[in-house]
C-alpha cells in the first residue's frame, strides 16, 4: 500500500528494517550512544551553524505531545500565550494552553488566510500580559505554509518568545530556525523526515532552556526540562519507543545522504506532478499555488462524487489519500507527497486516480 498521507509517511524499506534490530533496555549505553546520535543529527540538519546555541529534545509520542510539552513548559506565572489559529493544528495549540487557562483570545483567521504580520504587531501591543506567540509551520489542514520568517520579526521587535510546531514542515520545507531566532521548533519522525509514528522532538534556544527550569512544572510527564535534564545525562526519564528510535536514527542517516535541501527539491517536483495532472482533470486546488507547501495539496471534490468513493477506489488500486479536517471533512480531500516516494510510484497513483475518478464520476 502506498500512502499519501500527512499523518503516516511512507517510509523505505531501510528504514522499516531497523525496526528488526534487537531490542535492549534503555537503560543500557547502547541507548545512551542512540539517543546522543539522534540529538546531534537533529541539530546538524535543522540548525546548521547553530548547534551551539540550541538542544534538541526527543521524546517517545506523537507530534501532539511535543507541542503540548513545548506550551505548556514555556509560560512564567502570571503570562498568557497567543495561538495563531487558521487550521485544525492552530486550533489543537489554542485548545492545549486553553486547558491550564494560559490563552488570550485567539489570533483567529480563516483557515488557509495567512497572518498579517502587522496586525500581530497590534495585538501583542494591546495583550502585554502575552509572553508566547504560537504558530502552525505547515498547517496541513490545506497544505498552507504560513511566514515564519515575517511573523518571527515581529515577535522578536516584541520582546515575545515564538514557538513553532513544525511537525510537517521539516525535512520538506526550508525553515531558518537560527536566523529567525525561533525559541522552540516542535517536530516528529515522520512526514518529511520519513521515520515511524511515536517519536516526537522539541529545538530549543539554550539559554530559553535555563529560563524554563524555572517555570511552574504543569505536567509531570510533559515538563521538556525534566526530559532535557536527563538526556543531557544520556538517560530519559520515561520508559521510550527503543525500535521507533531505531528508525528515526535510520531516517535521519537517510535525510543527511540525501541532503536537505535536495530532499525540498524532490518534494517540489513530487508536488508539481501532482498539481498538473489534477489541473488537466479540472480540479479545483483549495489554496492559490503561491502559499502552498512541497508536501501537501488539497482539492475540492468534484461534483458528485464523495470522499468515501474516492478512497474506497483509491485503496483498492493500491494508494491511501487523506480526508478533510473540521469543517472541511466533506469538502476537500488531501494528497500528501511527504515520504519515500520515487516519481513512478508518484505517476502510478496519478494514472490510478484518473481511473478512479472516471469510475466514480461515471456512477454519480
Amino acid at each position: 500500500m502506498i500512502l499519501l498521507t500527512p499523518e503516516a509517511a511512507q517510509v523505505s524499506a531501510r528504514v522499516g528494517a531497523a525496526l528488526q534490530r534487537p531490542v535492549f533496555s534503555h537503560e543500557e549505553p547502547e541507548f545512551s550512544d542512540l539517543l546522543h546520535r539522534i540529538r546531534q543529527k537533529l541539530l546538524r540538519i535543522f540548525v546548521p551553524g547553530g548547534e551551539a546555541d540550541y538542544t534538541a529534545v526527543v521524546m517517545t509520542g506523537s507530534g501532539t505531545m511535543a507541542i503540548e510539552s513545548a506550551l505548556l513548559s514555556s509560560m512564567p506565572h502570571g503570562k498568557r500565550a497567543l495561538v495563531i489559529n487558521n487550521g485544525v493544528y492552530g486550533e489543537r495549540m489554542a485548545s492545549i494552553i486553553g486547558v491550564p487557562r494560559l490563552g488570550v483570545a485567539e489570533f483567529k483567521l480563516d483557515w488557509g488566510a495567512r497572518p498579517d504580520p502587522e496586525k500581530l504587531r497590534l495585538a501583542l501591543r494591546q495583550h502585554p500580559e502575552v509572553y508566547a506567540v504560537a504558530m502552525v509551520h505547515h498547517e496541513t489542514t490545506t497544505g498552507l505554509i504560513n511566514p515564519i520568517k515575517e511573523i518571527a520579526e515581529v515577535v522578536d521587535s516584541q520582546n515575545r518568545v515564538f514557538i513553532v510546531d513544525s511537525v510537517n514542515g521539516l525535512g520538506g520545507e526550508a525553515l531558518d530556525i537560527a536566523g529567525s531566532h525561533l525559541y522552540m521548533v516542535a517536530g516528529t519522525a515522520q512526514g518529511g523526515i520519513q521515520g515511524i509514528p511515536g517519536v516526537s522532538f522539541v529545538l530549543v534556544r539554550k539559554g530559553f532552556m535555563e529560563r524554563m527550569k524555572t517555570y511552574p512544572k504543569r505536567s509531570w510527564y510533559l515538563h521538556l526540562p525534566h526530559y532535557y535534564e536527563n538526556e543531557e545525562r544520556g538517560r530519559i526519564p520515561f520508559t521510550p519507543a527503543v525500535q521507533a528510535y531505531y528508525a528515526f536514527d535510520e531516517a535521519l542517516d537517510e535525510l543527511s545522504e540525501e541532503g536537505l535541501a535536495n530532499r525540498i527539491l524532490r518534494y517540489k517536483k513530487g508536488a508539481a506532478a501532482i498539481r498538473q495532472k489534477m489541473s488537466e482533470l479540472g480540479l479545483k486546488p483549495v489554496l492559490p499555488p503561491e502559499v502552498q507547501s512541497n508536501g501537501l495539496t488539497a482539492y475540492h471534490l468534484p461534483a458528485g462524487v464523495s470522499y468515501d468513493a474516492l478512497h474506497a477506489g483509491l485503496k483498492k488500486q493500491g494508494y491511501v489519500i487523506a480526508p478533510g479536517l473540521g469543517q472541511f471533512e466533506s469538502k476537500i480531500f488531501r494528497i500528501a507527497n511527504m515520504g519515500a516516494l520515487s516519481g513512478a510510484e508518484i505517476e502510478g497513483f496519478l494514472s490510478a486516480f484518473q481511473l478512479v475518478l472516471d469510475a466514480t464520476s461515471a456512477r454519480s
